[in-house]
């Protein structure tokens, strides 16, 4: 580690000497030896040379690195390495938002960073007025919303902004107007407006250039993020919003939630993607809709619902966030249990067993119990061995149509556990399974109705036994 007093970073500003700081020029001055990063381009290179202030650069680093990390890493290596031998001021255009200054600070954690006038400044200074202005750098630009004005600063290549432009259009529109700052040395720059599809199309980048997304209005724009979704929430329920929206519960919405997982379900099954995306934004909307009733009535709000989950997600997952090992999927589930029975205070399996929801379909929770249960080796490993129980409950429920008595409901209930059993043991989603065969069973239907159709009868025309027949035809057509 470097001692305090053997680094100093100093901001030299966006370039021009106009922008040099007075404090920035003395500890110049002062400095035992001086490194900018780049003296290409840099009027206030010029005026340090002017004034006597002797200085190298890191230049001949931007000639023999291959990319980026690697500038990086060697410049912040020859900086350790110069430092050892005695102080320096290292100079770069924004100390604040440099990367060989990010990482330099990693290994010198005690280096004296000289403030001064950040990069943004004369492209903001020309540009329309912004508010809540979000800023990055060409080279390490990462979107996660769209809701503020983006600035990116040092668009230095055609290269670079087809990368950038690639990440934006998943964003942004291609015709989204965008203001382009071309390379200057002025303390004043001026922008021309072109569309975001253009903006590696254009005639020369340096260091100096820059571009800017202003906002667009919520109504104008044809793709969004999970904030516009909050936004638009916030709109339907506000003073002026929506009659039907406003008058929504957390009970009223309750039924919406279901509906719309099931429906995504079943769009995932179909492997139509569109449909999934589309079905999932109900989903998406459910939430949210949630979180804006919650936050009206003060029983919980956007903050507590992510909140919640991403602790949940480190905490259940020691493997990949603590010191935690899991070989596999299975080693993986078994740690998620157990993790959850300590979270809610279960000292008995039975808990465990009654701490499956009641509000899931309850085939969904037949099957999560009994999983629950195989935990503690409470089941057979043979499928057949289930398959002998659904026949014992078969005969129960036989038994109960022929004598008949209070207990068919009991004995029913037996009986469909018991194939959820089978399921589970032969590996097999009874749900999926359940729903397969009532569209197989809808398909011939829909076969055997043609069928009478087209011989001129109906249904009402027919016993059930001719049904029967047409039915057994229905079975043996392709497809049914």
């Amino acid at each position: 580690m470097i001692n305090k007093s053997k680094i100093t970073v100093v901001s030299l500003g966006p370039g021009p000497r106009e922008y040099l700081t007075l404090g920035a020029i003395d500890t110049l001055k002062q400095a035992e030896r001086v490194i900018l990063r780049t003296s290409m381009r840099c009027d206030a290179a010029d005026y340090l040379r002017e004034i006597g202030v002797e200085f190298e650069t890191l230049d001949f680093l931007h000639e023999e690195c291959e990319d980026f990390d690697e500038l990086i890493e060697r410049a912040v290596t020859y900086l350790l390495e110069k430092a050892g031998e005695r102080p320096l001021c290292y100079a770069v255009f924004d100390a604040a938002a440099d990367e060989t200054v990010a990482a330099l600070r990693e290994k010198a954690p005690d280096a004296v960073v000289v403030p001064g006038v950040p990069l943004s400044a004369p492209f903001l200074a020309a540009a329309p007025a912004q508010s809540k202005i979000e800023i990055q750098t060409a080279s390490s630009l990462e979107i996660t919303s769209t809701q503020n004005p983006l600035l990116i600063l040092e668009c230095d290549s055609k290269m670079l902004m087809g990368e950038c432009k690639l990440q934006l259009l998943d964003w942004y529109d291609s015709d989204q107007p965008t203001l382009f700052f071309p390379p200057s040395d002025s303390a004043v720059r001026t922008y021309k407006q072109v569309p975001l599809s253009d903006i590696d199309r254009q005639p020369k980048y340096d260091h100096t250039c820059a571009v800017l997304l202003p906002p667009v209005q919520l109504t104008e724009r044809t793709r969004f993020d999970f904030y516009d979704l909050v936004r638009v929430m916030d709109i339907l329920r506000g003073e002026d919003g929506c009659p039907w929206d406003k008058e929504q519960t957390h009970e009223s919405l309750k039924k919406y939630l279901v509906e719309e997982a099931y429906e995504t379900a079943a769009a995932v099954s179909e492997e139509d993607w569109d449909h999934v995306a589309d079905e999932l934004g109900d989903v998406l909307l459910q939430v949210v809709f949630q979180a804006n009733i919650g936050r009206q009535y003060g029983t919980f709000q956007l903050s507590d619902i992510t909140t919640d989950i991403c602790h949940k997600m480190l905490v259940r997952h020691p493997h990949i966030f603590g010191a935690g090992h899991c070989d596999n999927a299975d080693e993986v589930l078994d740690n998620w249990e157990k993790i959850k029975k300590e979270e809610r205070g279960y000292k008995t399996q039975a808990e465990v067993l009654k701490g499956v929801s009641v509000g899931l379909p309850p085939m969904m929770r037949a099957a999560k119990v009994q999983k629950k249960a195989r935990n503690v080796g409470f089941d057979w490993n043979d499928p057949r061995d289930a398959l002998a129980k659904v026949h014992e409950e078969a005969d129960e429920v036989l038994e109960e149509l022929n004598h008949p008595g209070e207990n068919l409901e009991m004995e029913l209930g037996d009986l469909l556990f018991a194939c959820v059993h089978l399921a589970n043991l032969a590996g097999v989603d009874a749900e999926n399974a359940l729903q397969k065969a009532t569209e197989k069973f809808i398909s011939r239907f829909s076969s055997m109705e043609n069928a009478i159709l087209c011989d001129g009868k109906r249904f009402q025309d027919l016993t059930l036994s001719e049904m029967v027949v047409y039915w057994e035809g229905s079975k043996k057509r392709p497809g049914t």
